[in-house]
């Protein structure tokens, strides 16, 4: 019964939600080691036989498999997704398992670049203005600009740029789309690229905005290069990669008084929670600048 209860609820993400393969996959996975373990250690077949102590054995199973917090955290986010959906069709009665609380880990905040380190970035990405240069400028622009996910700014299309209104269109996550604005130098950085230097780089090139000097389009392992390089010739001694400006687009947009809900819809995430650790991120640097400048910050003033 559980495992046909599995197999709509999997259809049910599918349709629904429109998830990733590779995330329902997941689902599917997760589940079924789940309602497994029910099976093999209570002989409950059917999901009403599955109290909340058994649940909390499982999750205590979990973590003396020795499970990393966050893979924990997915596992148990999935089941009690299948919970509730089976409430809602009427498989049963109560929810067992909703009251069932996440386990907690530390969350390591993402590595940002403040103002100084961003520009002297873009700096570094002007070269000497060359058709590659043109190129890497307009990457950073627009990653920045934007804060997309390196997978959305490496799929757009010369379709989804709407310059002139100053906007793009980003497939996102799970084929949500969403429209995000652009700053004059992103759009100023992209239209020269692909006036003045795209059709250098490869004539023919005919696969995505950005490519490569093969002409296809530029890949995450290229683009992770282009930031590294860019990092060091810009004196950056963090660890800086792509995904780095998305972090940065976002903590600068919160620092400047941008409202947590309008930079969650311009990341295109699916929950609030996520954002948040944004504003974590803002407190954290504020800190930092104040312990560094101000006279009385110090614990230990010198005499």
């Amino acid at each position: 019964m559980n495992e046909a209860l599995l197999k709509e609820f999997v259809y049910y993400l599918r349709v629904t939600k429109n998830l990733a393969k590779n995330t329902l996959s997941s689902y599917k996975s997760d589940i079924a080691a789940y309602l497994d373990f029910m099976a093999k250690n209570y002989r409950a077949v059917r999901l009403d036989q599955i109290t909340k102590t058994h649940a909390m054995n499982y999750l205590a199973k979990m973590k003396r498999d020795g499970l990393a917090v966050k893979s924990i955290q997915r596992k148990l986010s999935a089941i009690k997704s299948f919970h509730r959906y089976a409430l809602s069709e009427g498989v049963v009665v109560t929810n067992v398992i909703d009251t069932v609380k996440q386990p907690k880990g530390v969350r390591a905040l993402p590595v940002v670049m403040n103002r100084t380190e961003t520009e002297a970035l873009i700096e570094a990405a002007k070269g000497e203005g060359k058709a590659l240069d043109l190129r890497n400028l307009a990457l950073v622009e627009l990653a920045y600009g934007a804060g997309l996910r390196v997978s959305e700014l490496l799929a757009l299309r010369t379709a989804d740029l709407h310059l002139n209104s100053g906007v793009v269109h980003v497939l996102g996550k799970g084929g949500k789309e969403r429209i995000v604005p652009l700053g004059e130098p992103a759009v100023a950085a992209v239209r020269r690229y692909l006036v003045d230097a795209r059709p250098l780089i490869h004539p023919a090139a005919r696969e995505g905005v950005f490519v490569n000097k093969n002409g296809t389009k530029l890949s995450r392992v290229g683009f992770y290069k282009i930031i590294r390089k860019l990092a060091a010739t810009a004196g950056i001694d963090k660890p800086v990669s792509p995904h780095t400006l998305r972090h940065s687009f976002a903590t600068d947009m919160l620092e400047n008084g941008a409202d947590l809900r309008a930079v969650q819809e311009l990341l295109g995430h699916e929950d609030v929670l996520t954002t948040e650790i944004y504003t974590h991120v803002s407190q954290s640097r504020l800190r930092e600048a104040y312990e560094a400048a101000h006279p009385r910050a110090s614990k230990q003033e010198k005499e």
